[in-house]
């Protein structure tokens, strides 16, 4: 048996956080990834900072926070029109830096709508420290199927 199967260092995920159902291509590769959605749609989608995320002075990386932030801000999208997206443009703006053992979270907001375009608004931030925002662009595509009650 090997230590990371062993319950006692299992982390601890605030309340309200169930894992994210993305365990094939790249939500493997990152994840595990986490979110909450509250009744009146609004959410956040957060991940625990491991080793994995790490770059080589030990924060986490720059690309990991970016991919995080691309799929937090889009799924207001989601949400609100039940469609796949895919990301037009997204700039970003690092403020401070995460660590192993951070709980990093993120949400987005639908700033602006022009058709099948959408810009969104976000932060991601661990505790009270905003660790980047966001602001990106997003093609509405398809219809999404219904999401699974948990």
């Amino acid at each position: 048996m090997t230590d990371d199967l062993l319950e006692e260092y299992a982390p601890e995920i605030p309340d309200g956080y169930v894992r994210m159902n993305w365990f094939q291509g790249f939500g493997r590769q990152i994840g595990p990834l986490y979110e909450r959605i509250n009744a009146d749609k609004t959410y956040t989608r957060a991940f625990l900072v491991t080793e994995q995320h790490t770059n080589g002075m030990k924060n986490c990386h720059g690309g990991m926070l970016m991919a995080f932030a691309d799929m937090a801000l889009g799924h207001a999208i989601s949400l609100e029109q039940n469609r796949y997206w895919v990301t037009v443009r997204m700039v970003t703006d690092f403020i401070d830096a995460a660590q192993v053992g951070d709980w990093v979270e993120g949400t987005g907001t639908i700033a602006g709508r022009d058709n099948d375009i959408y810009t969104v608004t976000g932060r991601i931030w661990s505790a009270d420290r905003t660790i980047m925002t966001a602001t990106g662009i997003f093609k509405a595509l398809g219809p999404r199927p219904p999401r699974r009650k948990a």
